[in-house]
């Protein structure tokens, strides 16, 4: 097969972790097996245990969930790397969906895979010290969803879709807001998601204060691709300091996933590729699909773009990748 062109990377969030997600790929990859063993050399805790057991249950807590799903992700880029020995598949950009887009930018050279996991680290703990309230994923459009959170104290926490916005905020007022969403757009749907505080929101202001001062102990290297940010929905800057400054501000600013998706289909990508995590139900990282697919073809069907799908999130899922691609 001829060498893809305008490719993109994509790396999913909080939320597709799941118990013996990496499992297969240390049992194939040696490369794997070195990313769960620097891994654990980094956070101070066995990341394998973690991952493919979770013996204590703490997966789903959020100092915990952030570096596992990091760990996961890149492994699994990886594990598709030391397949594609001759370099036929050179992404043009990446994009990572909060969380992910910290392995975006280890795709893309910015980050080793060190330091991104001892920042994600850092902000996982703070995430989790500092969180508050929860969020609530609507079927509103953004103009419907800001008029409901600024009327209940409330913040938005996510523009995932035209008519896909999380909104964000304490407890008590997102209870309100509720009854006030099934009263006047009883159409629309609304599903509390499981979390440990309003990410993405002003809730979050103090957690990123004190994120500022790791990031700024990182050293950034140049990008060798283009890295969409979640905070403008366009792509970084080069610079290492605006970098940093849009991680900082991504903590409690609203994900503009849908705008990173404009962003990369104005650049026509015509294959899209999806690493780590995993949801669905079964309990083999093979019976896995990956998060962020159904939300980005219905991106693309909305602006008649097409683009093929590829997930992977696990080492049957590589194998027919690199089977099909290389």
């Amino acid at each position: 097969m001829p060498q893809l062109e305008r490719v993109i990377f994509v790396f999913p969030g909080q939320g597709s972790q799941y118990r013996g997600m990496g499992s297969d790929l240390v049992e194939e990859f040696e490369c794997a097996r070195d990313c769960f063993g620097l891994a654990s050399e980094v956070v101070g805790y066995d990341m394998s245990d973690l991952c493919f057991n979770d013996p204590e249950e703490l997966l789903n807590l959020t100092r915990f969930t952030q570096p596992a799903l990091l760990t996961h992700e890149v492994t699994c880029l990886e594990a598709f790397r030391s397949m594609d020995t001759d370099g036929r598949v050179r992404p043009t950009l990446a994009a990572g969906h909060s969380l992910g887009e910290y392995a975006a930018l280890v795709a893309a050279g910015a980050l080793s895979f060190e330091d991104a996991l001892r920042l994600v680290t850092r902000r996982a703990e703070l995430m989790s010290e500092f969180g508050e309230g929860s969020m609530l994923a609507t079927t509103l459009d953004l103009s419907a969803a800001k008029a409901l959170a600024d009327k209940h104290f409330c913040g938005i926490g996510g523009c995932n879709l035209s008519e896909q916005t999380v909104i964000a905020g304490q407890d008590a007022d997102l209870d309100r807001l509720t009854e006030d969403l099934t009263v006047n757009y009883p159409r629309k749907r609304a599903v509390r998601l499981k979390t440990e505080g309003a990410f993405h929101t002003y809730l979050m202001v103090e957690a990123a204060r004190r994120f500022r001062e790791v990031l700024e102990d990182v050293s950034f290297s140049p990008l060798d691709l283009d890295v969409l940010s979640n905070y403008t929905g366009e792509m970084h800057a080069p610079d290492a300091n605006a970098i940093r400054s849009r991680l900082f501000f991504q903590l409690f600013n609203p994900v503009r996933w849908v705008a990173c998706m404009d962003a990369a289909m104005d650049r026509d990508v015509d294959t899209i590729i999806e690493f780590g995590g995993g949801i669905g139900k079964g309990d083999r990282p093979v019976d896995k699909r990956p998060n962020l697919e159904g939300m980005i073809k219905k991106a693309l069907k909305g602006r008649h773009h097409d683009a093929e799908y590829f997930g992977a999130i696990s080492a049957a899922g590589i194998r027919s990748l690199a089977e099909q691609i290389l």
